[in-house]
């Protein structure tokens, strides 16, 4: 597998995968007319938007398997909050492809980007609260459930949503995986 930062030419895999993970992850949690039809043209604006007008705090990565294709990204916003630090705002995987390191790689990455470039900062996420196995990822990586249950105005209406976070102490140690 093979890390590298993402481009414009990025748009159309990196909405499709997140279209795809939120389709198949997060039934219950958007409303099924969203999903069914306004999340593919939400989130290729999103990516369009984020990856022809970068923020200079933005950082996405992509993964690659051994062939050379797309299958996995994260996008983090570095020192955007003041008291959480580092935003990981997206991390997806294809789902045939869980459990097999790549998202665990991509945490390293992001990490070490952040840790580089933020040095004081610690990270955290918004996770929805449904999603029980991105939250047990979480865990295991040393996340901790930061402020309970939270609710957020989505594109697909509100949801319940849990805040989990690193330090900046547990951003160094998981930086040690990238590479």
């Amino acid at each position: 597998m093979r890390l590298r930062e993402a481009t414009s030419d990025d748009v159309q895999f990196v909405a499709d995968l997140h279209t795809t993970n939120w389709r198949e992850n997060n039934r219950g949690a958007f409303s099924d007319e969203y999903l069914k039809g306004p999340v593919v043209e939400d989130r290729r604006r999103i990516w369009t938007e984020r990856l022809t007008e970068l923020p200079p705090n933005q950082y996405v990565v992509i993964a690659e398997n051994d062939d050379g294709e797309a299958v996995a990204f994260a996008c983090a916003y570095g020192a955007e909050d003041p008291q959480w630090g580092t935003f990981l705002d997206n991390i997806h995987v294809r789902t045939e492809l869980f459990a097999q390191g790549i998202g665990k790689r991509l945490m390293a990455d992001v990490a070490a980007w952040s840790i580089r470039h933020y040095p004081d900062c610690g990270m955290h996420l918004l996770v929805l609260e449904s999603n029980a196995r991105a939250r047990r990822f979480y865990e295991r990586l040393g996340a901790c459930d930061a402020e309970g249950s939270l609710i957020f105005e989505s594109p697909g209406g509100p949801v319940s949503s849990r805040r989990y976070a690193w330090t900046r102490g547990q951003l160094a140690a998981m930086a040690q995986g990238a590479g």
